[in-house]
Parts: structure tokens; C-alpha cells; sequence
């Protein structure tokens, strides 16, 4: 039902700075409010983990504890787009991250559920000097 495209990755040095923007498309819903996004990432050898997670209709959010103070997720519904800001980032940031849809979500913005969407291309993120 809905299209998402990442982009915004790239590669930065500790410390530095990153916005990941997620654009969405819909067929019928002009807005973001009948769905949480959630912001995924996937490192090298390592599991895929929940990173952020947004529900405009219950104004929600949800970080997971590593990037608590440093990501910040928001919507900007008038372009249907979702993005993460990426401050004060560090080496084991370094992942290919992917935007999600969850229709059940956006009354928690629990990520660790297998109620989401397909996974995209991503946008592949590197930390390093």
C-alpha cells in the first residue's frame, strides 16, 4: 500500500552530523497519521534493530537506548517525509539503515514486532575517521 525511498546516508567522521529523510508515497492518504514509520538498521554481521519510531496520531515516539540523546525522528506531512537526525555519531552507528510502515504501530510504536512492512533498498550510513 505504501512506497518508502531512504536517503540521506553517507559517510561521516565520529561526531558528526547525518539526516536520513524517508519519503513516502500513498495511493489514498495524503498524510502520515494512519501509520507509525520506524527507522531500522542493520550493521555488518549483526542482527537488524529497531532505531526510532514515530506515531503522529498519538504523539509518539520511540528510541531505542543507544541513540536516546543523539537521534531525534520527526514528520513533516506536508512532503510525506520522515526523517531521523543523526547527532554525535559513533563508529557503531555504522549500518544500512531502512524505513518501515506499521498500520498496527501507531498505537505503540513497538518496533520489535513482526507487524511492519516490506524492507527497502536503505541508505547505507559509515562512521568512521
Amino acid at each position: 500500500q505504501l512506497q518508502l525511498v531512504e536517503s540521506g546516508g553517507g559517510l561521516v567522521q565520529p561526531g558528526g552530523s547525518l539526516r536520513l529523510s524517508c519519503t513516502v508515497s500513498e495511493f489514498t492518504v495524503g498524510d502520515l497519521d494512519d501509520y507509525a514509520i520506524a527507522w531500522f538498521r542493520q550493521a555488518p554481521g549483526k542482527e537488524p534493530e529497531g532505531v526510532a519510531c514515530i506515531s503522529t496520531s498519538v504523539s509518539l515516539t520511540r528510541y531505542t537506548d543507544s541513540v536516546k540523546g543523539r537521534f531525534i525522528i520527526s514528520t513533516d506531512n506536508a512532503k510525506s517525509t520522515v526523517y531521523l537526525q543523526m547527532n554525535s555519531l559513533k563508529p557503531e552507528d555504522t549500518a544500512d539503515y531502512y524505513c518501515r510502515w506499521g498500520p498496527y504501530a501507531k498505537r505503540d510504536c513497538i518496533m520489535s514486532t513482526p507487524y511492519w512492512g516490506p524492507w527497502g533498498q536503505g541508505t547505507q550510513v559509515t562512521v568512521s575517521s
